[in-house]
């Protein structure tokens, strides 16, 4: 699977509304109510992840999650990325 073209990716923005693209990753900051929400989010996205065997960036601060995607074997950006970004959309 390779890297999708800025064309595709702007196109596939559109499904996912709340992800941006920032220094070549694809990229969406969750806010939960409190550390809990966060973990509990995070503990979804790592179910995600290993189902799909993909895993992205985490970085947690308190009641903030960010996520960074990208395929980095294919070189950028990939229909992966924007599986598991809807899939982490449907978790909160």
């Amino acid at each position: 699977m390779g890297a999708l073209s800025e064309r595709e990716i702007k196109s596939k923005l559109v499904l996912v509304p709340d992800w941006q693209v920032e220094s070549g990753e694809l990229v969406r900051t969750f806010l939960f109510k409190d550390f809990r929400g966060s973990l509990k989010f995070v503990n979804g996205v790592g179910e995600l992840a290993e189902e799909a065997g993909h895993h992205p960036d985490i970085d947690i601060r308190y009641n903030k999650v960010r996520l960074a995607l990208v395929t980095h074997d294919a070189g950028g950006i990939t229909a992966k990325d924007f599986d598991l970004a809807a899939k982490a959309d449907k978790l909160c």
